[in-house]
């Protein structure tokens, strides 16, 4: 009812600005319409970034961020009176969190509701590049396979391997739970150690880098993109790896270091990677990696289930809705 909606206590509804993708301009209904009919229940007014005018600057109180639209000094230095900044995802690095401080406003992102989904994205990748399931299915629906070999596509074992956790949030936590379903030695480097009790429900050891890269079967990277992480995979750690070694990377395309990752692939530095990310993202249709058959490749597909991404738009008009009438953030970032 209109009598419940929040705007209901102003004369005038609040007016929410959606920026999505790296320049912006991209259609945010086309990400998920839900969220224009969530906002709109809540008594909102709201708008793309390309439908605003001059004069409507100074009306904004919330921002929706998509896409890994930029969120610098500049674009909040045009609206004066916004009051948060609401992230569908959990990633922020494309938010300048410093500059939203400086400024007194609350950043929100959408941890949790998606540990799970993005979780089962990580082990697809890793099933998928040990036993090769992107080759087989090629091989299977080509001309090529007439009888039954023996010898052909043989993939790596999961059961029994070690498994190398590089960033042990909340996804990585629930990455090492499963792993204990394939009796897998379960080793972690973090910021940060965890305590014993996480620890011990994930049977996870904390290691340095070094071993870490040298003992691992699967490696799955899972850390936020910062100044620290950039390129944390660069040629030397690729060196570093067994020569028969999957890397996995749900977390952000540059934490790799992608020129490194195809000499790495090609020369057989290490056996296989899985992707759902990569830098730059898309990579480019002529792009050497994409030629390669040991690597397997999504589109940023980490949190794309139909429940997942209800989960993620309720909670990203929760934290916008929160910051708007000046309440804590369900999910804040600082």
């Amino acid at each position: 009812p209109v009598c419940c909606n929040e705007a209901s206590r102003n004369m005038e509804q609040p007016l929410v600005v959606t920026v999505v993708g790296p320049s912006r301009d991209e259609d945010f209904d086309h990400n998920d319409p839900s969220v224009r009919t969530l906002v709109e229940s809540r008594g909102c007014r709201i708008a793309s970034w390309q439908q605003l005018n001059a004069g409507d600057f100074a009306s904004v109180q919330g921002l929706i961020v998509c896409a890994h639209a930029p969120v610098d000094d500049l674009l909040l230095s045009q609206l004066p009176n916004l009051r948060v900044v609401s992230n569908y995802g959990v990633g922020v690095d494309h938010i300048d969190r410093a500059a939203c401080k400086s400024r007194s406003i609350p950043v929100g992102n959408t941890p949790d509701v998606l540990s799970d989904t993005t979780c089962d994205m990580a082990w697809a990748l890793i099933m998928a590049c040990a036993r090769r399931v992107v080759e087989g299915d090629k091989f299977a629906r080509s001309p090529g396979w007439v009888k039954y070999d023996n010898m052909i596509l043989l993939g790596k074992d999961v059961t029994g391997a070690t498994l190398g956790i590089v960033g042990m949030g909340r996804i990585g936590c629930e990455v090492a739970k499963r792993a204990a379903g394939f009796r897998m030695k379960v080793l972690y480097c973090n910021r940060s150690r965890r305590s014993p009790e996480e620890e011990a429900a994930c049977a996870a050891k904390l290691v340095s880098k070094e071993r870490l890269l040298a003992e691992s079967d699967f490696i799955v990277l899972l850390c936020p993109l910062s100044a620290e992480t950039r390129h944390f995979i660069d040629a030397a750690s690729l060196s570093a790896m067994k020569s028969d070694a999957v890397l996995v990377n749900v977390a952000r395309g540059g934490v790799v270091d992608t020129a490194a990752l195809f000499h790495a692939l090609r020369t057989g530095t290490i056996g296989s990677a899985g992707l759902d990310v990569s830098e730059p993202e898309p990579l480019p249709r002529d792009h050497p990696l994409l030629s390669l058959d040991n690597l397997v490749i999504m589109p940023h597909r980490g949190s794309a289930t139909a429940q997942t991404r209800m989960r993620m738009a309720a909670l990203t008009v929760d934290n916008l809705m929160a910051g708007i009438y000046g309440r804590e953030l369900p999910a804040c970032c600082d």
